[in-house]
């Protein structure tokens, strides 16, 4: 039974599921299920799909998540940024309202889902840590730029495109002439009443008495109330024959069972798309799950999460919908809603099921401008411009990582942005380790202590050089190590030893050993000792299984205070004074 939880987290909660967490569950999925039905239809719009199918992208990786995911809060669906990639990369090789579109989306969906559950499966998470947060965040918020520009030719009821943010400001320009007015004023009225109810609706409906439950749910329903209303509008007034484009006939059915493309041009187009929206999904839900279960002191597994996801992302695969992943809004909705476990989601995916069924013919005469207000004022709570200004006070090299990913985004597209945000983020690690701190330290006088001789006022002696070597060394930074001390030992003819001090190395890769070397053997040409001091285990052991520690011109010693000490008292020490 052990072996079967560690691969269906369900038999781990459930042993211990009862009336209270089904009563939480319960009341977190009717919240929930409100706020996705516009949503799951808006997101639908913004992938350039039918919006049933953000529906069915809602129900069976809900469901299949709650049986392989881990976190209890996390409510798995279409997402703005996700939602976004796709629309870039199913759009490169089909046209949008064709069959070839939509089974372009269940192959993305296809290739993710078998991605992440083979990151799972080989538990590959750590792969993700090559998107720093500082790309992240540029990627996210250059992301929301782009989906509420996107979404601006639904507001206006033009036909203009673009992907890239010239294209798309371009195309708007183009088609100003276009431009539907009573569009327009519903678009505009539904941003303006979905910004209000966001920010204001529930301080309102709590100073005036109303039960807090009772006023989120009302909160989370905004979109709802403004969906119906408009549809009702649209419908009574026959705006439609004047010019208003609607959503129009959604089918009234469950989700189909559809097979993705496995063609190998289809395949090969969607692969590096599928793993990006692999890797950035799987960074999003984690970092999600990861906050909302510090917060009741519980964890999650990566490696587990990787194959709940992908198990999510082949069930939409294979029910009519499109990559899916965890969502930061709707899960913390979950979670402030009070669900206590997985099946929170389960029960989301029943009430949207009802709806697929029972409500869809509702929406025929929802206007896609109403569509488009909701993603907008979803998605510039994403933008999040002063990560600027907090990675130029920080670092320089990170604010340029996160200028590099805003740009290229915004400029050449996602997947060009992300691919050189995270080039950026690589060349500049390698450009930092390239250079290692290495600060030259003193005694701190009456103590044992070694500190920065430019920081602090401590005991040097002339005879005596004591490096700290603060990074590990490896072949980007081997060399630099080997010129640093050059120069050191030759600025000063009294120099008899050389202490190299390693409690901040924990690699020592060959070439860095084989610079080692090369300075053991010039310091000794030249009549100075080299020591080290501090050396880790692991890196210790390694040293011992090369002729290094045999042909040291020096000791090792355990403390940097052993060294100076013993040093401090050689003959050779005591001569230079």
């Amino acid at each position: 039974m052990h072996s079967l939880r560690q691969y269906f987290p369900i038999l781990e909660w459930g042993r211990t599921y009862n009336k209270s967490a089904l009563s939480n569950d319960l009341i977190a999925a009717v919240i929930v299920t409100i706020m996705l039905i516009p949503q799951s239809l808006a997101y639908a719009l913004l992938a350039g799909l039918p919006p049933e199918a953000g529906i069915y992208a809602s129900i069976a990786p809900i469901i299949l998540y709650a049986v392989f995911g881990t976190s209890r809060a996390l409510a798995v669906g279409p997402v703005a940024v996700v939602s976004l990639l796709t629309a870039s990369a199913v759009g490169q090789v089909a046209e949008q309202g064709t069959i070839g579109y939509a089974v372009a989306a269940l192959t993305l969906a296809f290739l993710s889902g078998s991605f992440l559950v083979l990151m799972g499966v080989f538990r590959l998470g750590f792969l993700a840590n090559f998107l720093s947060h500082p790309v992240i965040a540029g990627f996210i918020t250059a992301s929301g730029v782009l989906i509420a520009t996107s979404q601006i030719k639904h507001i206006l009821g033009i036909n203009a495109g673009g992907h890239t943010l010239p294209e798309m400001l371009y195309s708007i320009l183009t088609h100003v002439g276009d431009i539907n007015w009573i569009t327009v004023s519903i678009g505009v009225t539904g941003t303006v009443f979905l910004f209000w109810v966001r920010k204001n609706l529930k301080p309102t409906l709590l100073r005036v008495g109303t039960p807090t439950l009772l006023a989120d749910i009302l909160t989370k329903a905004g979109p709802v109330a403004a969906v119906v209303t408009t549809t009702l509008v649209v419908w009574i007034f026959d705006l439609a024959d004047r010019g208003v484009k609607i959503v129009g006939e959604v089918p009234q059915s469950l989700p189909p069972l559809t097979w993705p493309g496995l063609s190998p041009d289809l395949l090969s187009a969607l692969l590096i798309p599928a793993i990006l929206i692999s890797i950035i999904g799987f960074v999003e839900s984690v970092s999600v799950a990861q906050t909302l279960a510090a917060k009741k002191r519980q964890r999650i597994d990566p490696d587990k999460e990787l194959i709940g996801l992908g198990a999510a992302n082949l069930g939409a695969a294979f029910t009519g919908g499109y990559p899916v992943t965890g969502g930061f809004a709707r899960s913390v909705v979950n979670f402030d809603a009070g669900a206590e476990t997985p099946a929170a989601g389960a029960f989301t995916a029943i009430g949207l099921a009802i709806a697929a069924v029972a409500l869809t013919p509702l929406v025929h005469f929802l206007p896609n401008a109403t569509l488009a207000a909701t993603i907008i004022v979803a998605v510039l709570s994403l933008v999040d411009l002063s990560i600027l200004k907090k990675t130029w006070n920080y670092s320089h090299a990170d604010f340029v990582a996160v200028a590099a990913t805003i740009l290229l985004t915004l400029t050449f597209g996602v997947e060009i942005g992300v691919a050189a945000g995270v080039l950026t983020s690589i060349v500049l690690h390698l450009y930092k380790t390239s250079r290692p701190h290495v600060a030259e330290v003193g005694l701190v006088p009456g103590t044992q202590h070694f500190r920065n001789i430019d920081r602090h006022d401590v005991e040097t002696d002339p005879t005596l050089v004591s490096l700290r070597v603060d990074e590990s060394l490896y072949f980007v930074n081997a060399r630099f190590l080997e010129d640093l001390i050059q120069k050191r030992v030759t600025e000063g003819c009294a120099i008899k030893h050389v202490v190299l001090m390693f409690s901040a190395v924990n690699v020592v890769d060959y070439s860095a050993l084989e610079s080692l070397e090369a300075i053991n053997h010039r310091l000794k040409d030249m009549g100075v000792g080299l020591h080290l001091s501090e050396v880790k285990g692991p890196v210790m052991d390694r040293l011992q299984r090369s002729h290094f520690v045999e042909e040291l011109n020096g000791r090792i010693y355990l403390s940097q205070y052993e060294a100076w000490s013993s040093l401090m008292n050689s003959p050779q020490s005591n001569a230079a004074r």
